[in-house]
């Protein structure tokens, strides 16, 4: 991972969401909830066991800031490499990943009755907004009518058709659509 840190601004950003060639950086946590509404509940698009999507505004553009849950098991090396893969995952039906946040701060708080200082982590996740939403969507039926059974549906990927036949819960939270055609 890249460990020269540079300043990014909310215009970086921009240019960055419209130029598909830009690399992903580390991106301030004062920007990310700066474009988030301080991760408001308003902005929020989605959530899981382990995180919250938020959609970003940026400029005219807008981003999906994924704030993970930290947990005490979660440690930071599993994050390093959750980032280092995001880095190299480059293709044409995967959402683009721009940036990401590991912000630690020093808190004062009160614990029975004494004050102690913890460290408090953010990490944070920005990828490109894509608006029709997610797979598990379509594939659940909960995003457009399908005249068909759940268990089959006919999906459009940038123009490779996929046949998803599934009985199960498929998941695909993580897999956004460009387009998305039921036949």
């Amino acid at each position: 991972m890249d460990t020269k840190i540079r300043t990014i601004h909310k215009v970086d950003l921009e240019r960055m969401v419209l130029d598909e060639s830009a690399e992903p950086t580390y991106l301030p946590l004062s920007l990310l909830q700066e474009i988030t509404d301080s991760f408001s509940d308003d902005q929020q698009i989605g959530s899981g066991g382990s995180a919250i999507v938020y959609k970003g505004t940026v400029g005219k553009g807008m981003v999906a800031v994924k704030k993970l849950s930290i947990t005490i098991d979660m440690h930071e090396n599993n994050f390093h490499k959750e980032v280092e893969c995001l880095m190299k995952a480059k293709h044409k039906n995967i959402v683009r990943f721009l940036g990401y946040c590991s912000d630690t701060q020093g808190m004062v708080g009160d614990y029975d009755g004494k004050f102690v200082m913890a460290d408090v982590r953010n990490w944070v996740l920005c990828f490109e907004y894509i608006p029709n939403g997610s797979l598990d969507k379509y594939i659940t039926g909960t995003q457009m009518w399908n005249p068909f059974p759940p268990q089959m549906r006919l999906v459009d990927l940038n123009g490779e058709i996929v046949i998803v036949l599934s009985r199960e819960p498929v998941r695909a939270y993580f897999i956004f659509m460009r387009t998305v055609f039921f036949i």
